[in-house]
């Protein structure tokens, strides 16, 4: 089983994440950014909660980088 993703209340802006975009879910190519809004309202998503990146790359966040 795939580990979870992390949830919202882990995510804060200028948090460095790994987020997998819509056109990429197919291949699960990862983009790595930093936060800089959070999109989905809920505390938790089966698919990782969507940010907006520094570079305006837009996806859900499949893992934080340490």
């Amino acid at each position: 089983m795939a580990e979870a993703t992390p949830l919202r209340n882990e995510i804060q802006i200028g948090t460095h994440v790994a987020i997998i975009e819509k056109q990429n879910q197919p291949t699960g190519t990862l983009t790595e950014g930093v936060v800089v809004k959070l999109l989905t309202k809920s505390p938790t998503h089966p698919h990782g909660i969507k940010v907006v990146l520094s570079g305006g790359k837009v996806g859900r966040v499949q893992k934080i980088i340490k």
